[in-house]
């Protein structure tokens, strides 16, 4: 683990910043600090991850040019309200990449129950929320990662994917970061430990576009097609299926060809 100095984005008050040149995965590192005590909230950011992680322990591939980083949060509520964060980190790295491309791209932006944003249905970011600690904890520590693809994109992914360079834009992962930061803290100061979830679901939803489109949603040894139906007041996928309307709280989804 090694800290580099150069290009250092410009936080709003009150976050702390940890440079890396090189870490196993962001979340870890975050993790690690949490364990140690770190208050938050403090972002890692890394330009390289040797182990970077999605969903289920998956392999994220972080190739260098891309945004790699996480931020640790103590947030003042229970393990269970945290758990909202899941779809505030959607909104937040929805509205970061909104504002870094060009306006007439951002009708085709998209989010993907439960962590993805797609870009013309090819994804371009995806979000790791990890909630620390026990559920009976009365405060909760959590860590929310965030990979954003700016240079380069993996191809031996299921969804399809791209970077923002393809669309001919040169971001830097500073300016990312930068753009990240401030998208966080204002949607972190809107949803205020979950008085306003209310509004984070209608904000989410409002990104997610119009009900009706055709998923098939992997749940283990499972396969279940529906289409998409919004989602529950707790935030869960509301699948419609020939047998009912069926409420996801885990799994993978895809769009159905």
């Amino acid at each position: 683990m090694k800290q580099f100095a150069r290009n250092t984005p410009k936080l709003p008050p009150g976050y702390r910043l940890v440079q890396l040149d090189t870490v196993d995965s962001t979340n870890e590192e975050a993790k690690r600090r949490a364990d140690m005590g770190e208050p938050g909230p403090l972002w890692i950011w890394s330009a390289r991850q040797s182990k970077g992680r999605g969903r289920a322990g998956r392999q994220w591939t972080s190739q260098v040019g891309n945004l790699f980083a996480s931020i640790l949060l103590r947030p003042n509520c229970t393990h269970q309200t945290a758990g909202q964060l899941a779809l505030v980190a959607g909104i937040i790295t929805y509205d970061t990449i909104s504002k870094l491309i060009a306006y007439e791209g951002r009708s085709r932006l998209l989010l993907k129950w439960p962590n993805d944003v797609l870009l013309a249905d090819e994804k371009v970011a995806g979000m790791l929320l990890e909630n620390l600690g026990m559920a009976e904890d009365a405060r909760s520590a959590v860590v929310i990662g965030t990979g954003i693809n700016l240079a380069n994109y993996p191809e031996d992914i299921p969804q399809p994917a791209i970077c923002l360079e393809a669309y001919g834009l040169t971001i830097t992962p500073a300016h990312a970061l930068e753009v990240l930061a401030a998208t966080t803290d204002e949607w972190l100061k809107r949803w205020n430990e979950g008085a306003s979830f209310p509004s984070i679901r209608r904000a989410w939803l409002d990104r997610a576009g119009p009900a009706g489109r055709k998923l098939v949603v992997q749940l283990g040894d499972e396969t279940i097609e529906g289409s998409y139906a919004g989602l529950d007041l707790d935030g869960a996928l509301q699948l419609k299926t020939e047998h009912g309307t069926r409420t996801i709280t885990a799994g993978d989804v895809f769009f159905a060809p």
